[in-house]
């Protein structure tokens, strides 16, 4: 196949996702169906300890290794090896629907928008703290235009032009990505859009992680600055899948 042929590359980091990859893989092998021949999948294995790089290999993925456990540095990794115009960021415990896929896609193409995310909903429904945290999160970023990390997309040349993902953070890094595009889309007269329609269902596993959770945000209000550490991003990092 011609690189000039690949317009879409996905792009998955992935660290001991065994147990969900397949799931993820499966949803974005459905969702571009109609445009298989155009698109690329890559898996980015962030020194996995698990069967990770060999499911997404059965499943036909293009796999890129990245030693330095960092989901900044393995989402660049995969843009790096990516040949597309257009680059999508999806996390491995995430899956997506052909509506949304191809409504972001549609609104890449237009040359209107340089990129996006869009709504979260959870693989099932959150309770307490974690529902109040998710309709937070859903009105910040609207309102913000703020993308998630579970899906982002954005122009590759834009992408590269904002130096992708910052590698000095061990989390956030997808707001800090959102905030860049926003900048540079003012200067070409575009813009980033949150698409409020349903197509993501993403793992609610860290939700239920309710002290840890808590934990993560008492740390992050005190010193702001940790999302630079990786030891005290640990809602990311500490526990093994």
């Amino acid at each position: 196949m011609a690189n000039a042929e690949i317009l879409y590359s996905l792009i998955i980091p992935a660290y001991n996702e065994e147990k969900l990859l397949g799931f993820c893989l499966d949803s974005l092998k459905t969702a571009t169906t109609e445009i298989a021949s155009q698109t690329e999948i890559i898996v980015v294995d962030n020194a996995s300890t698990d069967n990770t790089a060999e499911i997404a290999r059965k499943k036909g993925a293009k796999v890129v290794f990245e030693g330095h456990r960092q989901i900044a540095r393995a989402r660049n990794a995969g843009a790096k090896a990516a040949l597309g115009r257009y680059l999508f960021f999806i996390d491995a415990d995430t899956t997506i629907s052909s509506n949304l896929f191809n409504e972001a896609r549609k609104k890449l193409e237009s040359g209107r928008i340089i990129g996006g995310g869009a709504r979260v909903e959870f693989s099932h429904q959150p309770r307490g703290l974690a529902l109040f945290l998710l309709k937070f999160w859903t009105m910040i970023s609207k309102t913000l235009k703020l993308a998630a990390g579970c899906f982002i997309f954005c122009h590759a040349d834009a992408f590269k032009e904002v130096g992708g993902f910052d590698t000095r953070l061990y989390a956030s890094e997808e707001l800090n990505l959102s905030a860049k595009l926003k900048n540079l889309g003012r200067k070409k007269k575009m813009r980033f859009v949150i698409l409020d329609m349903p197509g993501i269902i993403s793992s609610a596993r860290k939700n239920e992680q309710t002290m840890v959770f808590i934990a993560t945000i008492i740390v992050f209000t005190l010193f702001p600055a940790a999302v630079r550490f990786r030891r005290l991003c640990f809602l990311w990092y500490a526990h093994q899948r």
